[in-house]
């Protein structure tokens, strides 16, 4: 097809655009909403998953190691073994644990780390765990336990604090980790972890049902306003037709006309919702604590809301035309 050719079918597009700009001007408005609504289920989602993403870093896992107060205090006492070493003043034996020292334990702790699914890991000494947990105590309470700060007498085993990638896969990496030798027990909370994973997976699929809909809305009106400017062509249609034109020639000017209306819909769509973002950031940084700037997301959302708008352009026009001309622009040609 030559330049010229290209150059005209360009133009009568843009003109169509304008010669049918009510109608027009209704499909724009009406992409514009539903590109700003798949925008701002998407700014949400993103939104939420950060949200989820900081409850995450607070739902870690405590992986208490079997070492000297865990063979004095804990499961350890109960399962003490035959041997020819010699016990210490409490009866303790070296081969009674399994951690015998800081080094020991952080070697554990990089094991670990090594697991797909962990995040981080932070070793916890058996003085940091007491500490915090007297923290965590009214101060009348404090005092009916100030003799745990004396040597040996801290019944805290040395732990791993772990945070995990994946919540999806939180079963699956505490039983990795319970696996691994030294490991006593592991105090979690899978169900929070289980609502978090379910949270996520819930506004994901939300979202994406809201995009299929309201595309689906978008390609229907883009269709029927190129049905309108079709309609008002159609004498013109069957002399074109008549006089050699092929599908392809009749079909460039409605999906130059539906390209139009999805890239000025998506420009607006940025605009409307950059403002509207701008206007609830107080509220949203009240409700999740922290937000993501729009800058991050603009041009991602830009180049959805042009995909959107000119995927629906194209292929509203072409079903339209490509049906007009296969049943009603055989009759318009004969004439």
């Amino acid at each position: 097809m030559k330049f010229s050719s290209v150059r005209y079918l360009v133009k009568e597009g843009v003109k169509n655009t304008w010669t049918n700009r009510l109608m027009t001007i209704a499909s724009v408005g009406v992409l514009i909403a539903c590109m700003v609504i798949i925008g701002v289920a998407a700014i949400i989602s993103e939104n939420v998953n950060v949200a989820m993403g900081n409850l995450e870093k607070q739902n870690v896992v405590m992986a208490y190691m079997k070492d000297y107060s865990w063979a004095l205090y804990g499961n350890g006492a109960d399962n003490k073994t035959e041997s020819d070493e010699t016990a210490d003043k409490n009866g303790i034996r070296p081969s009674d644990y399994v951690i015998h020292n800081e080094k020991e334990a952080k070697a554990l702790c990089d094991k670990i780390a090594k697991l797909s699914n962990v995040a981080s890991v932070e070793f916890v000494s058996s003085e940091e765990g007491l500490k915090t947990a007297t923290e965590s105590m009214l101060e009348s309470q404090k005092e009916y336990f100030t003799f745990l700060e004396g040597e040996g007498e801290n019944p805290l085993p040395c732990a791993a604090k772990v945070s995990m990638k994946d919540m999806s896969l939180f079963g699956q990496t505490v039983k990795e980790i319970e696996k691994l030798e030294g490991i006593d027990v592991i105090q979690s909370n899978s169900g929070l972890a289980e609502k978090l994973s379910a949270i996520k997976q819930g506004v994901t699929v939300a979202g994406a049902w809201i995009i299929a809909i309201l595309m689906i809305i978008s390609l229907v009106i883009v269709s029927n306003t190129i049905r309108v400017t079709m309609y008002t062509r159609k004498l013109e249609i069957s002399i074109m037709k008549a006089v050699g034109a092929t599908d392809s020639f009749v079909r460039i000017p409605f999906i130059v006309e539906g390209m139009l209306i999805g890239l000025i819909s998506a420009l607006f769509a940025e605009g409307l919702l950059y403002c509207c973002y701008r206007i609830a950031t107080e509220t949203i940084i009240k409700t999740f604590g922290e937000v993501i700037p729009f800058g991050v997301m603009a041009w991602q959302l830009l180049a959805l809301f042009v995909i959107i708008g000119i995927a629906s352009g194209v292929i509203g026009s072409v079903i339209i035309i490509s049906k007009y001309l296969r049943k009603e622009g055989s009759e318009f040609a004969a004439i």
